[in-house]
């Protein structure tokens, strides 16, 4: 009875520690998963269709996480947070950024990391228990949507009522423009023809042109030089005039300061006496033209006798 009691004693005891071992492997391999993971948030201010818990998380094209959950933001249900699951060692920097990207046209979204330049500080929390947030940026899915969306109202305000009814009343004017054309063919044909024989003959205009300014060009070519030789010829006699000029005025300087000085301070008496001659000769041409010989004899012309 003793010696099965103590079987069932080791059984337990072995049992027990066996239980102990285990939870014990099973605690270590969560601390060290813990220790060798990173947790952060990052928060989307657009749809995030398409991205669910455990879609991958990749930086620059690199595996290096999950998305361990997603949420709406608890004070704006337009927000949508999603905690990351990083490595460790995953260079996560204040200047990283997060955008959905598609690894492929067919294939669900994920979270692309991008940026990170490396003089940046890394991305740690600040506090206890607080979750560091992966600033984002707008996606291509985004873009894309926001465009498409942009088109589709410029597109609805182009086909409004108003414009559609402009333009079909533009396609009528066209076709009834090109109905017109069509009935006038022969009138257009006509003026085709004049046009290209008009054509035709500035053609030949232009080539006469050419030939006339290639002769012309050809003679001030061959006459050029002559005329050149000729002006220089004439540039050359006017220096020597112009030299000669200045050799008369500098040998005569002096008489013409002279000439300055005084002759200039007599002339205007001389022109008051030649004034007052003027004047004297024309009392005595008045004077001869009135009655000559009275001027010239001293009397009076003697009178005809009448009978």
């Amino acid at each position: 009875m003793e010696t099965k009691a103590n079987y069932v004693l080791i059984g337990a005891f072995t049992i027990a520690v066996t239980l102990f071992l285990l939870l014990f492997a099973l605690w270590a391999a969560k601390y060290s998963s813990d220790r060798s993971w990173n947790e952060f948030q990052v928060i989307f201010r657009e749809p995030v269709t398409g991205l669910s818990e455990g879609s991958s998380v990749q930086y620059n094209g690199i595996a290096i996480g999950t998305v361990d959950e997603l949420m709406l933001a608890p004070d704006d249900p337009r927000q949508v947070i999603a905690r990351l699951k990083l490595q460790a060692s995953a260079p996560v920097k204040v200047d990283t950024r997060a955008r959905l990207s598609m690894t492929s046209l067919t294939g669900p979204p994920i979270i692309q990391l991008t940026g990170g330049s490396p003089g940046a500080p890394a991305l740690v929390p600040h506090g206890d228990g607080d979750i560091p947030v992966i600033q984002t940026e707008a996606s291509a899915l985004q873009n894309i949507a926001d465009t498409a969306n942009r088109l589709v109202e410029r597109l609805d305000k182009v086909l409004s009522e108003e414009n559609v009814q402009r333009i079909t009343a533009t396609l009528d004017n066209i076709q009834n423009m090109t109905g017109a054309i069509a009935e006038q063919r022969e009138d257009m044909r006509e003026i085709l023809i004049n046009a290209r024989t008009a054509s035709q003959q500035l053609t030949v205009t232009m080539a006469s042109a050419n030939r006339t300014l290639d002769t012309f060009d050809r003679e001030l070519a061959q006459q050029l030089p002559e005329l050149i030789g000729k002006i220089d010829g004439t540039l050359t006699k006017l220096d020597s005039a112009a030299r000669g000029a200045d050799t008369i005025l500098n040998e005569n300087r002096a008489a013409i300061n002279s000439f300055a000085n005084d002759g200039l301070s007599q002339l205007g008496p001389t022109l008051g006496e030649l004034r007052s001659l003027i004047r004297d000769l024309r009392r005595i041409s008045d004077r001869l033209d009135a009655n000559p010989s009275r001027y010239l004899l001293g009397r009076d012309a003697p009178k005809e006798f009448e009978p």
